[in-house]
């Protein structure tokens, strides 16, 4: 993966989408019509769980943080919602 700029994580919206489609093998179209209530892990075939294990790595080098085990919850990859909250929660 090419490095990105570091991205406060209050700016993660535009950042997260490219992430999430990069790490899923999605168009930049799909993930654009995201809302928070899209659900992303049980209901996109994609989203497994190597999919969030290469996504946790991106967020890691995206947003110049480290997410320790304790920082992680199942429900944090429910929705394009809750993902983004725990990006803005890492900061």
């Amino acid at each position: 993966m090419a490095a990105q700029p570091q991205i406060p994580p209050a700016d993660a919206d535009p950042a997260l989408r490219h992430l999430l489609a990069e790490t899923l093998g999605l168009s930049e179209a799909r993930v654009a019509t995201f809302d928070e209530s899209t659900e992303l892990f049980g209901a996109l075939p994609e989203f497994d769980s190597m999919a969030v294990a290469n996504l946790l790595t991106g967020i890691e080098e995206t947003f110049s943080v480290l997410i320790e085990d304790s920082d992680v919850e199942a429900e944090d990859f429910a929705t394009f919602g809750s993902l983004k909250a725990f990006v803005q929660r890492l900061a």
